[in-house]
């Protein structure tokens, strides 16, 4: 608990006082709107699941003592928190995210871990947040199978701000939908919404020296003319049957290839990482570089050798000094799916469950939120007291942490020398 109260102490003081200036639709209140935040904030820092089980807990008289003694804060019933965002903008939290990550780039608490040309990794990928078996709103996506039964779900793109040391932290979010009353010939998708992803990233951080890091979906000239446009640097997996004409390039010119070869080792393998890379590959009027790292990884126990390849178009351009570090730096991107959207479905946020059955403004709201928690959780990870507390024995979990840190608020006591959230202060 003291590592989640640093963190907002430490980093984001006037993150309550922010949320109690969003705007309030309520005729008659008993919460605040800070409170009515909270609730949802709560549920996803403590990984309650869901409402239901975040109303059990909220029943409990010393829980909700723990979080007040805490932060001074009263929690709702989830229903009151659904009411409210459902009628709140929902371009709203997503602008308070974005001021809450600026904050933290100013601090330049994220500097350390900009690479390269002291740019920072922006990972993009796409994820879905829920699937129904009949139309949820006129924004849904479908998909029809071969026996033609048809799907609906909604689908979003995110921008993530990634490190080697796991940090995968949301910088914007844009919905994947399609919008009502307009006859399609193909739906919204991944590319279209890049386009309006891009526009987000720019507007809410003019500045910030950005590296792109995509898929094998990306390597377009779309995405390289807004890369190129906002001065951004980019990495994107090069697919064997992707952009045909520079792939012919490149094998052509594969004698004048240049390559440097890594060897690592540690108590159970050896590893040979060979980079070749070559620049000044034209692709529609522009030179690009173009890289690629086979890894052999062999076990010292069984002497079985696994090997993978990994390619890229990038426009850094590309020497013997910095080659490693683009394609460590194009492997990245697993860290949006890892410790990004797989820890967000799968260790206590349940991204996919329906917080709001009926409600799409509420749905993106509660994405949003969750967002917000996912990066608290993370900063609090790398504070002192955690890795402490996870150092204390050799298979101590984050999961057992969390469920250490419930019994405590079910259990709580008031002390007089209780640390406590305080607003405004740094």
């Amino acid at each position: 608990m003291s590592s989640i109260i640093w963190t907002i102490n430490r980093h984001f003081p006037d993150l309550f006082d922010k949320l109690d200036h969003l705007p309030d639709a309520r005729k008659k209140r008993e919460y605040s709107m800070a409170e009515v935040c909270a609730g949802a904030l709560f549920m996803f820092l403590f990984k309650e699941t869901s409402r239901n089980a975040y109303n059990n807990d909220r029943r409990e008289d010393k829980f909700r003592k723990a979080i007040y003694s805490y932060f001074k804060i009263s929690l709702p019933q989830g229903d009151t928190v659904d009411d409210v965002l459902r009628s709140l903008p929902v371009n709203l939290l997503e602008t308070l995210k974005a001021q809450l990550v600026s904050r933290l780039i100013e601090k330049k608490l994220l500097r350390k871990f900009r690479l390269l040309e002291g740019y920072y990794f922006i990972a993009i990928d796409a994820t879905g947040m829920a699937t129904f078996d009949k139309r949820h709103c006129p924004h849904c996506l479908t998909k029809t199978s071969k026996n033609e039964k048809t799907t609906y779900f909604h689908y979003v793109l995110e921008a993530k701000l990634v490190t080697a040391s796991g940090l995968s932290i949301s910088l914007a979010s844009e919905f994947v939908e399609n919008q009502p009353g307009r006859d399609y010939d193909k739906q919204d998708c991944e590319q279209k919404a890049f386009v309006r992803l891009a526009a987000k990233i720019k507007k809410y951080y003019p500045r910030l020296p950005i590296c792109i890091l995509a898929d094998g979906l990306y390597p377009n000239s779309t995405v390289f003319d807004i890369c190129r446009e906002n001065h951004w640097r980019f990495i994107i997996t090069l697919k064997d049957n992707c952009l045909k004409t520079f792939n012919t390039e490149v094998n052509l010119l594969m004698a004048t290839a240049r390559k440097r070869t890594v060897f690592k080792a540690d108590k159970t393998t050896r590893t040979t990482l060979e980079y070749t890379f070559l620049n000044d590959i034209e692709y529609d009027m522009h030179g690009y570089s173009w890289v690629l790292c086979h890894e052999k990884v062999t076990s010292i126990k069984d002497k079985c050798d696994k090997t993978q390849k990994f390619a890229y178009i990038t426009n850094i351009y590309q020497s013997v000094d910095n080659v490693v570090e683009t394609a460590d730096g194009g492997r990245l991107r697993w860290k949006i799916e890892n410790e990004g959207f797989n820890t967000q479905k799968n260790h206590g946020y349940e991204l996919e469950h329906k917080y709001s059955r009926v409600s799409y403004p509420a749905m993106q709201n509660y994405y949003q939120i969750l967002q917000v928690a996912h990066m608290i959780n993370q900063l609090a990870s790398q504070t002192n007291q955690f890795i402490e507390l996870m150092a204390e024995h050799s298979k101590q979990t984050i999961v057992d942490l969390w469920k250490k840190l419930f019994l405590f608020l079910m259990t709580f006591e008031e002390q007089a020398d209780t640390v406590c959230f305080s607003r405004g202060t740094g």
